[in-house]
Order: C-alpha cells, then structure tokens, then sequence
C-alpha cells in the first residue's frame, strides 16, 4: 500500500514524495487512518518503526483542514509532549518537512538554553508547539504558553519520560489541557505505571501495536563477544579496525564512560565525540550534527541522550556495556535497522555482564550468537544456552476502560500489529 491509499491531502502527499517517501510503514499504515478519523490512540512501537511520522502527518492535515480557525493569532491547537531535547529538535523538524507545503507554523522549546528565542516564537503565533517537560511547564508558569484552544496532545516516549522521572510533570500538564481534545499516546514499552497513565489521558482509544516490546528487529544482525573488562578498548578498537565500519553508535551505561571512550578512541586515530546530559545544548547537538554528516565516525552516548539519534543509515551499533535493563538493549539495538534497513549489533560482555546478557535473551527469546574470532577472549567463560522464546505479555486494562481492538495479519515487512491492549587515567589503545 501507498501513502496515496491513506486519503492524504495533496499538500503532504507533495512533500512525502520529495522526502522520498513512498510506502507506509506498519505503524503509519495502521494509525494514520484512526487519527484521521479523530481517535484516540495507543501506539506501541519501538523507535525507528516510523511513529513520528505516523502521528505528525495526520495531525498536520486536520488542523490544514479545520474550518474553525478563528482570525487573527494563531494560538497553540497540537502539543507534543517528548521527553528530550534531541527528540524535539528531531520531530520539530519533521513536522516542517511534512507540513512544508502547508501554511502552519512550529516551535520547539526545551531547556539548557535561553528562553528569549523560544518566547518570541510563541509570541507571534504557533499551530504546533513540541516541548519538553520542564521548559514547558516553566514558560506556562511564566504565562508565555496557553493551552486552551488545544485540539490535539500527542505524549511521545512515554516510558522514557517515567525513566527519566518526568511523570510528575506530566500530570502538571495534562491539569491544564482542555477536556475535549484528541491524544495520542505512544511508548516502546507498557509497564503497570505507564497503562495507568494512558488510561487517564485516553478516551475509548484504539490501541497498535507493531513489533512488541519483547522482541527485536529481526533485520538486525546481533552479535556478542565474551572479553576481559580492562580489555574491551582494544577489542572496540579491533573490531573498527577490521571491518568496514563507516559510522558506529557507541553505548556506555555512565557519561563518565562515555567521556573516556570518546578520549581515548582520540588518542588512537578515531576521529569521536561523546553524547550525554552534562553536555550542553550546543555541545549535543554539534556532535549530532557531526555525526549525521560523517565528520565524526563514533559517537559515543549514553541511553538517555541516544533517544534523539535518528539516523536512517546507520550500520552499527556497539554495546561497550551491556545494559542493566534489558529493555534498553532493544532500544539501543534499535538505533540501526530502521525503516526496514539491515543493520549490525554488536556486544561487549565481560564476567560480570553475564546476567545481564541471560536477561536479555530472556527478553528478545533467542540466544545471541558468540564471535571468538577475536584477540581478547575472556578467560574461563560458559556460553549461555539457548533461551525459550517467550511469549509477549497481554498488557492489563487495571482501569476496564473501553479499548477498541483492531486485528492485522502480518504485513511481510517483519512487523506485526496486534491488537492487545576509579584509578589513573589510561591509555586505552597501546602507544599512542
């Protein structure tokens, strides 16, 4: 199916087709058309499947079509709601390319800068606002933002926002969101706190649910290598130096870790920048921007600062450190194979990494395949055995509120829709 099958208007058909945009992906395919006919929705989706698109495209033209617009102001009618700032700037931009052939206007506001810029935006007038948390309820404070002509509230990443403690902000906002309204309401994952939220923002939302949450991509190529801890810097620097690697998102679980990394991948040739909350905005976004135009071959970030990186050919992806928490392998991993491209995942596993590594192929149901095609095998290590594919959990309605529940077969495109609701410092890399 074509976004010509979806009933887009002719203004964003037009700039999805000089994004070169053809074909819908799973989550587009099945929420664009629930949204245009003013549902609330629940969207389960991993990132890279597409849900930016699947929310911003369909919200861009019912407000180009509403015939209610009062003269005069314009005056904030969606609000996005995401937990980063990299995430914002990302869907700010892609509300532009998508609604660039219509007349509305964006903003994109977050902290860590001066407001004056973002305060003269909103004063001369938004259709769209994209906002996180905290600058938000901040310029509402200040009375700067008002919310009361608002027609559609999208959450994006809710689960990152209960990670990064953000709910309580949450909730401050939605005290001020005008009852009648359209929400929309997206997370990669569903804990219990998560359900209860969507229960109190949504009405009688239908719920999609494309690649569950505990599963991969499955056009990922997951790889893991068993390595000593003090040996993983020349076994990270191996692996760069002996594949053809163009670009690789490096993952540490600490921004002290991905500081040091960066450095020392430095010190060894590699041309790297480092990626975390104690950087500053301009700092993040320099090293994205590097990044995405090939100036900087590793990037090197920590969970947090990644949800933001969305770039469609990457290759690579490099857990340095493996994950605490298994969900954030998926996402990691995420970060390549977008958009139904290949993609390679590789993991550093040292003694004290192995339960982390049980629990995640508990998660993703298969075993991860073993390299030891390499220079530094860790000493003494018992490869895990093969894990049962788990079934993915059925998501409580604690609340019994209405779910409308849509079923789809499997698209052929791999996705599925469902419808249940501490010393020196070292020199890493020998010599140099």
């Amino acid at each position: 199916m074509l976004f010509e099958h979806l009933k887009l208007i002719e203004p964003v058909l037009k700039a999805l087709k000089s994004e070169g945009y053809s074909k819908p992906t799973p989550i587009q395919l099945q929420a664009i058309p629930l949204v245009l006919e003013r549902r609330d929705l629940l969207g389960v989706a991993q990132t890279g499947t597409g849900k930016t698109a699947a929310f911003a495209i369909p919200v861009i033209q019912l407000l180009t079509q509403d015939k209610n617009i009062s003269p005069g102001k314009r005056v904030i009618r969606c609000l996005v709601l995401t937990p980063t700032r990299e995430l914002a700037i990302q869907i700010g931009e892609s509300f532009k390319s998508y609604g660039v052939n219509t007349p509305l206007k964006y903003s994109v506001i977050f902290g860590g800068v001066n407001q004056h810029a973002q305060v003269m935006a909103l004063r001369s007038g938004v259709d769209v606002l994209i906002a996180t948390p905290g600058r938000l309820l901040d310029l509402m404070n200040q009375k700067h933002v008002h919310l009361n002509d608002l027609n559609f509230f999208v959450l994006d990443e809710a689960d990152r926002m209960l990670d990064m403690g953000f709910i309580h902000d949450v909730k401050r906002v939605l005290a001020h969101l005008p009852r009648r309204r359209q929400s929309l309401f997206f997370s990669a994952t569903m804990p219990p706190e998560i359900v209860n939220l969507a229960n109190s923002i949504l009405t009688n939302p239908v719920k999609v649910e494309v690649t569950p949450p505990s599963t991969t991509v499955e056009m990922i190529n997951q790889e893991v290598y068993f390595v000593d801890k003090p040996n993983k810097r020349h076994l990270l620097l191996q692996v760069l130096k002996e594949s053809s690697i163009e670009r690789a998102l490096v993952f540490t679980r600490t921004k002290h870790g991905a500081d040091k990394v960066a450095k020392e991948l430095i010190r060894a040739g590699v041309n790297a920048q480092a990626i975390h909350g104690n950087k500053s905005q301009n700092a993040r976004q320099n090293a994205l921007n590097n990044f995405r135009s090939k100036v900087t071959r590793v990037l090197v970030a920590t969970d947090i600062a990644a949800r933001g990186i969305d770039i469609d050919d990457l290759t690579h992806v490099v857990n340095f450190e493996l994950p605490n928490v298994p969900e954030s392998y998926v996402h990691r991993i995420g970060r390549t194979g977008r958009a139904g491209a290949s993609g390679t995942a590789i993991a550093f596993c040292d003694a004290e990494e192995k339960a982390y590594l049980r629990d995640i192929q508990k998660l993703i149901g298969k075993s991860i395949p073993v390299r030891d095609d390499h220079k530094y095998p860790l000493q003494n290590h018992t490869v895990l055995k093969q894990t049962k594919p788990q079934r993915p959990s059925r998501n409580s309605n604690p609340n019994n509120k209405s779910v409308t529940r849509v079923e789809s077969k499997n698209n052929g495109q791999g996705h599925t829709t469902t419808t249940s609701f501490k010393s020196k410092k070292n020199r890493w890399f020998g010599g140099r």
